[in-house]
């Protein structure tokens, strides 16, 4: 799948970028065997088919930064679409806790950011944050999260397709716990009661919103 639209980033750059969200979306270890082979077939196949990888495989902060640059725009909306993923499934583990601190720390980000997401979201692993937190208070946090991440824009094709595979278009948590035959509760979907959850919506919506009027592409197969 190619696109006419002129890219502000090179190949090497949005190599660099899948790789690291890749990165961040494997954190966790809740991927299997399958579903690793999947997207890595995903990425290297549909989402960016031209670049000449010989494997698809983590990257460390220091092979990020040499590639994004320290503390420029490309190194900035990468952290915000690294955010995005960490939390796309509904939860922020301590493990994508680490590798987004490692990645803001070698791309010289500002770490208020992710002490923010920290005092944000609920963190599984019950992860103790390092001390230094902004004296903001934890509505004043939220707000300056959410306008941050609201600041991306996307303007690369491999990247949107990406956003529109890894953020899903339903939450998968959604159910209703049946007894006998009978519904007894019904559990809502836990990313609507995410702080963040507009702003997941919103990037995936401003992502297909892209690939559709400024590449001309059918957005069908991510709806």
């Amino acid at each position: 799948m190619t696109s006419a639209v002129q890219s502000p980033y090179t190949s090497e750059q949005i190599a660099a970028w899948l790789r690291g969200l890749l990165t961040i979306a494997w954190a966790d270890g809740d991927f299997d065997e399958h579903e690793q082979q999947l997207i890595t077939s995903l990425t290297k196949e549909e989402l960016a088919p031209n670049l000449q990888w010989e494997s698809l495989e983590v990257i460390t902060p220091e092979e990020l930064a040499a590639v994004l640059g320290k503390a420029t725009p490309a190194a900035e909306n990468f952290l915000r679409t690294a955010v995005m993923v960490a939390i796309a499934d509904g939860t922020y583990s301590s493990s994508e806790d680490q590798v987004l601190h490692q990645f803001c720390q070698a791309l010289e980000q500002p770490e208020d950011i992710i002490q923010a997401l920290r005092h944000t979201l609920e963190i599984q692993d019950q992860l103790v944050p390092p001390p230094g937190i902004s004296k903001l208070s934890p509505q004043e946090r939220l707000n300056s999260l959410r306008d941050w991440l609201d600041g991306l824009d996307v303007q690369d094709p491999r990247v949107a397709r990406f956003l529109c595979k890894m953020i899903p278009s339903q939450c998968p948590f959604e159910r209703d716990v049946t007894l006998f035959g009978r519904k007894i509760v019904h559990i809502p979907p836990l990313c609507k009661i995410n702080p963040l959850y507009e702003q997941l919506v919103g990037l995936r919506f401003r992502a297909l919103s892209y690939l559709a009027d400024d590449c001309g592409e059918d957005v069908t197969p991510y709806i």
